[in-house]
């Protein structure tokens, strides 16, 4: 059986649209190639409209989902024809996440699949997240179910995107949950130089280590839980920012960094890992990299940049392909749901 499918992929560090197109065939086990992928930067406006999007109204809340979810449809029909690729089994589309609370039953990605659906006359899958959620889950991370029939070569795979997050098996049972934020808060901080990010970790090498904000980032009560667990902006909001008051930017994001390779490298050696793919736009950040590096003896495995930049969005591509044939594509031992499930809705 072969399929092929477009993945699309909003982070919430909001550097762009990543748009993966790739083929998956399956005999005794999946196997996966990228064909085409790309990210497509956002304007401006769009930027400031996703990022400020938890303050709408809900008028104009449900206005940017259909507009935003038209300009998904605009943007892969014109991602279809710069490529002129053909012979699509459908588009699976993670939308661009909102309000994420899985303690109260709800999460939203906003990005309407059925406009995608119109634009391009495609068959799409949307909304991979809120069955979960209601099933008692967190919705997150859903990628394990890719590193499980992908990548299970690898102990476990560590995603650095705006969250970092962990998936692997322990007893036969894949397991999966969010360790801590990184360019979720490292982004905002590089900001305040006119930077997107943090290149390199440079701006973080620049600056000194607090001891005292150290210790209250290590001391907060997310990193005692037991997994499944997961993280929205929300908490940063509310746990991490505060902290960072009356502090020079450049010892913050040498702080930050060294708390998550800490965390990282924590459940690295908690877990006894002999290897690790690392993916997500954190992993080009070779400062990070080398503090994890540091305090681990687990190998870090550095892919292509083509699977760095674009895994998640082949994970979803792949999520879809399985929700056509009805198979699994939510693993309940990495969200905590009440049991594994078929997620996604078709437009």
């Amino acid at each position: 059986m072969i399929f092929q499918a477009i993945g699309l992929m909003s982070g919430t560090s909001l550097d762009g649209l990543d748009i993966c197109f790739a083929k998956f065939e399956k005999q005794n086990s999946w196997n996966f190639e990228i064909i085409k992928a790309e990210t497509i930067s956002y304007s401006k406006t769009l930027e400031y409209q996703l990022k400020n999007s938890i303050e709408l109204s809900p008028e104009e809340l449900l206005e940017l989902n259909s507009e935003y979810g038209f300009y998904l449809g605009k943007t892969v029909k014109n991602f279809i024809e710069k490529h002129q690729i053909e012979n699509i089994d459908l588009i699976a589309s993670h939308g661009h996440t909102v309000f994420h609370q899985p303690q109260k039953k709800f999460t939203l990605q906003i990005g309407d699949g059925r406009a995608i659906k119109i634009e391009t006359g495609l068959p799409v899958i949307y909304d991979f997240r809120s069955q979960d959620v209601l099933l008692r889950g967190n919705g997150a991370p859903l990628v394990p179910i890719g590193d499980e029939l992908l990548f299970s070569q690898y102990d476990a795979c560590l995603n650095l995107g705006g969250f970092s997050n962990i998936s692997l098996s322990i007893n036969n049972k894949r397991i999966a949950f969010d360790i801590a934020p990184v360019n979720i808060v490292l982004n905002k901080l590089a900001q305040q130089f006119n930077k997107n990010f943090d290149e390199n970790g440079d701006l973080a090498k620049a600056g000194k280590i607090n001891d005292e904000l150290l210790v209250q980032l290590n001391s907060l009560e997310f990193y005692q839980r037991p997994h499944p667990k997961s993280l929205g902006i929300e908490w940063c909001n509310e746990h991490i920012f505060p902290l960072f008051e009356s502090i020079e930017t450049t010892d913050i994001l040498a702080t930050f960094t060294e708390h998550v390779a800490q965390q990282i490298s924590n459940v690295f050696n908690e877990n006894q890992l002999k290897n690790v793919l690392c993916t997500g736009g954190g992993t080009f950040n070779l400062y990070l990299i080398e503090k994890i590096k540091n305090k681990t003896s687990t190998e870090i495995i550095i892919p292509k940049k083509e699977l760095i930049e674009y895994k998640e969005a082949l994970i979803f591509a792949f999520m879809g392909i399985l929700k056509l044939n009805h198979e699994i594509n939510v693993l309940s031992s990495a969200t905590g749901s009440s049991h594994d499930h078929s997620s996604g809705i078709f437009a």
